[in-house]
């Protein structure tokens, strides 16, 4: 895209930014909560990017008029200055380009919500679980790193230190912007803690990344729901092991089933429970619809299915690869204690340049 098409395309936005203004002004659409929602967050992003945009576009004017004073002015100390402006606004140039390249792209609809995580072992047995649990305290500490609330849904150990099952909730506007990418197989390649002939074994574990779904995205039917108590398993306090505080919520017409045994009480357990199982028919629902889009608009960071090997660790190497954006980092150990914005930062660039070149063909 020109930056004459991208003026142009400006042009229209701010003729769409005119309508949402005109129906936000409508007492009516407050009665229409999911409507006023969406499309305040597109108004709020307009607005980002025309204030990108003005910027960009004035900063480009005073590059052309810089050029132009330069080849009249005959002071070679006003020439120098002249020079100093020039250089800082080439490299100041591209970054607000940039921007606004990426503000125009379509959004997502899922930005801006609190997302809901869940990592499982798949293939490797207890090596598996470790690195679950080791992928686990990343996501922990990048959360941490970024100032994001996490609340962990369900934990479910496993021997060695590791974990059979985790449910954790994040809550930030952006978190979902980073952890959208982290859906499907991870794979590992180490030296487990329990080989003793340091052979380098493979292992696989799940990630699967759900916006948490709002009263307005999903309605459930009381009585598609059926609810089972029974006791808790596992390590906890005095009552949690000796009451039926643990719920199972089933949703009768897909057959997916979602229990909780977190917490003592059996009525936050069923608050829980119906949280995930709200994120998880959002998901379906989702994916439903992308799946209705043409071949030609569907993302290119991958179906977003859990069964598809997503990103390779290797330890031997020191080396993170995320195969659907061919993005390879050398810092492994940073990676795992949390500091992941290297990556991050390599995937959404890569992303961004697809999603722009995606817009272009259109």
């Amino acid at each position: 895209m020109t930056p004459e098409e991208i003026s142009e395309h400006i042009d229209n936005l701010k003729t769409r930014s005119k309508e949402i203004e005109k129906r936000l002004s409508d007492p009516s659409i407050f009665s229409r909560q999911k409507e006023y929602r969406d499309i305040t967050r597109e108004l709020q992003k307009l607005n980002r990017l025309f204030k990108d945009y003005d910027q960009w576009a004035t900063y480009v004017k005073e590059l052309e008029e810089n050029k132009e004073m330069i080849e009249l002015e005959e002071d070679e100390e006003m020439k120098k200055m002249i020079l100093v402006d020039i250089k800082k606004l080439e490299n100041t140039i591209p970054e607000y380009e940039k921007k606004v390249r990426i503000s125009l792209l379509p959004p997502d609809p899922n930005e801006g919500k609190s997302i809901i995580v869940e990592i499982r072992p798949a293939a490797g047995g207890d090596e598996a679980a470790l690195f679950a649990g080791d992928l686990y305290r990343a996501y922990s500490k990048f959360a941490e790193i970024k100032n994001w609330k996490v609340e962990t849904l369900d934990f479910t150990p496993s021997s060695l230190g590791g974990i059979k099952e985790v449910i954790f909730s994040i809550n930030s506007n952006d978190a979902y912007s980073f952890m959208k990418y982290e859906s499907g197989v991870h794979r590992v390649q180490r030296v487990p803690t329990t080989e003793s002939g340091g052979r380098i074994h493979t292992s696989t574990i799940t990630v699967a990344v759900m916006p948490e779904a709002e009263d307005v995205d999903i309605d459930i039917k009381t009585e598609d729901l059926r609810f089972d108590v029974y006791r808790a398993s596992g390590p906890g306090g005095q009552c949690v092991n000796t009451t039926d505080s643990a719920v199972r919520v089933t949703h009768i017409p897909t057959g997916i089933s979602v229990a909780s045994q977190q917490e003592k009480s059996q009525h936050r357990n069923k608050a829980t429970a119906l949280r995930i199982l709200r994120a998880k028919l959002l998901e379906i629902k989702q994916a439903e619809e992308a799946a209705k889009q043409a071949d030609s608009k569907r993302r290119q960071i991958g179906t977003g299915d859990r069964s598809e090997r997503i990103r390779t660790y290797n330890f031997p190497q020191n080396r993170v690869t995320d195969h659907r954006f061919n993005v390879s980092v050398y810092s492994l150990p940073t990676i795992m204690n949390g500091e992941m914005d290297q990556l991050f930062e390599a995937i959404m660039e890569e992303d961004s340049k697809r999603e722009i070149e995606n817009l272009t063909e259109e």
